[in-house]
C-alpha cells in the first residue's frame, strides 16, 4: 500500500527479516529508549505477532506498528483479541500521516486475518480517530492502564457485547520496564 501525507510519500508493507535492525532503530528513536524495541523483539521471538508493518520512504524504514495476540479471561472462557503496541515513527517524520497510515493498514490486516477485537493503551486524543473508544473497554481490566487511555475497537459488530474480564498479555509485556 502506498500513501502520502503532507508531501511525504511512503509505502506501508509487512516486515521482512532484513528490517529487524531498522525497526529497532525506529522504536528506540521514537520512544527515546530501548524498552519498546526490546518488546518487539520478545513478541517476535515468542511467536505472538499478528502483524508487523513498516512505513518505508525512499528505501528507508521510517515507521513501524505491531499487533500481537492477547486474551481476555472471562467467566465463560477466554476470548482472543489483538493488542496494538507499539507504534513508532521517526521523530522527523511524525505528524506527516505515517502513523495514521500504519494504524489504518494494521487494522485492515487484523480484520483480514479474522480478528474482531483490537485493544490499545494509548493517547485518548489520537486513537479515537480510528474508532477506538474507552467505552467498549469499560468492562475489561487491563494491567497497564485504565480510564480513557485503555481503548478497544470492535472490528466485527458487537464483538465485545457482554464480555467482561481481564486482559492477559504475553510474558513479553511483563518484562517491559
Amino acid at each position: 500500500m502506498s500513501a502520502s501525507g503532507d508531501s511525504v510519500r511512503f509505502l506501508i508493507r509487512e516486515e521482512r527479516p532484513g528490517d529487524i535492525e531498522a525497526i529497532r532503530g525506529v522504536n528506540c528513536l521514537a520512544f527515546g529508549g530501548e524498552a519498546e524495541a526490546m518488546l518487539v523483539d520478545r513478541l517476535r521471538a515468542g511467536g505472538c505477532v499478528i502483524a508487523s508493518l513498516v512505513a518505508e520512504r525512499a528505501g528507508r524504514i521510517v515507521g513501524h506498528i505491531l499487533f500481537s495476540e492477547v486474551r481476555i479471561d472471562t467467566p465463560g472462557g477466554a476470548v482472543r483479541a489483538a493488542s496494538l503496541a507499539p507504534m513508532a515513527v521517526l521523530p522527523h517524520f511524525q505528524r506527516s500521516g505515517i502513523g495514521t497510515a500504519l494504524v489504518r493498514r494494521g487494522l485492515d490486516v487484523c480484520r483480514e486475518r479474522g480478528w474482531s477485537i483490537v485493544l490499545v493503551v494509548g493517547h485518548p486524543r489520537y486513537y479515537p480517530r480510528f474508532g477506538f473508544s474507552a467505552a467498549p473497554a469499560g468492562r475489561l481490566r487491563n494491567p497497564f492502564a485504565s480510564g480513557d487511555a485503555f481503548m478497544a475497537l470492535e472490528l466485527a459488530p458487537a464483538a465485545l457485547a457482554g464480555i467482561s474480564g481481564t486482559v492477559v498479555y504475553p510474558d513479553a509485556f511483563r518484562e517491559v520496564e
